[in-house]
């Protein structure tokens, strides 16, 4: 199984105290974590499923990440059909590399990235590791989405870099979708031929310097339910639950500082 060109298939969060963040993910979710280690008995990652199936991943942030003031953080992979290709584009439109294109064993082939406004997203080159099993789905990976200071440059940036067309969204405030024409609604990995979205940064919080940031969306059955689940997990939910068109939406804070959101369906169509 591969996924298209340009479609993002993975997810993973960067934490100081995997231990911590393997109960809390586990505790919301109703993940398995399986860590995996190196022949010295060396701890290199976790991999999250859902009822078997691969849904996230969890590495522990160097100590010279940290450093140099990395943070816990998700981070959004986009499966490209070559990195180093990418990375090209990446550097001939403005952007920047973050972490040099490297092999990752034999799972598969990344780079870390920055747009020009300086959001950080992934590539993902599949070999052994072709991505996540399950999307859309409560406890996965459904959508993800760019807050930015600059919609246009935004848009014109990720569609030199990526096979990406943009629609407005039709409604009262600002919204693109992201559109990939191999991504087929009904396969195993979509409920929709959209692959994400763009909007401006909300007021109150560019007001509040945050940079402009991809932030990675999971399904749950009741966002309500799930906020004071996270909650009662030592994490902080960021404002109040919202209905939106997509459906009720919470941004949540991990106990080590990860952001990402959770959304349910609307009623009806739940």
């Amino acid at each position: 199984m591969g996924y298209p060109h340009g479609e993002f298939t993975w997810t993973d969060v960067s934490v100081t105290d995997v231990d911590a963040a393997k109960a809390f993910y586990t505790g919301l979710f109703g993940w398995e974590a399986d860590d995996q280690f190196d022949p010295d008995g060396n701890y290199i990652y976790t991999m999250f499923t859902l009822d078997g199936r691969s849904t996230a991943g969890m590495g522990q942030l160097p100590a010279e990440a940290i450093e140099q003031g990395a943070h816990p953080a998700w981070a959004s992979y986009v499966n490209v059909d070559s990195v180093d290709d990418i990375v090209a584009k990446v550097e001939a439109n403005g952007g920047s590399v973050a972490t040099p294109a490297m092999d990752v064993f034999t799972s598969g082939r990344m780079a870390v990235l920055r747009d020009p406004e300086g959001s950080f997203f992934s590539v993902w080159q599949a070999q052994d590791h072709v991505g996540g099993g399950v999307f859309t789905e409560p406890g996965s990976m459904t959508w993800n989405e760019l807050a930015t200071r600059d919609t246009g440059a935004a848009r014109e940036f990720y569609s030199a870099v990526f096979p990406w067309h943009f629609e407005a969204f039709e409604g009262d405030f600002e919204y693109w979708t992201i559109g990939l024409d191999s991504k087929v609604d009904g396969d195993a990995d979509a409920d929709d031929k959209f692959n994400g979205g763009v909007m401006p940064m909300p007021a109150e919080v560019d007001a509040m310097g945050v940079p402009s940031r991809w932030l990675v969306y999971f399904r749950v059955a009741d966002t309500d339910g799930a906020a004071a689940k996270a909650t009662e997990l030592g994490g902080q939910v960021m404002g109040e639950a919202m209905d939106s068109p997509a459906g009720r939406i919470a941004v949540v804070r991990d106990p080590q500082g990860a952001s990402f959101a959770i959304i349910a369906p609307p009623a009806e169509a739940a």
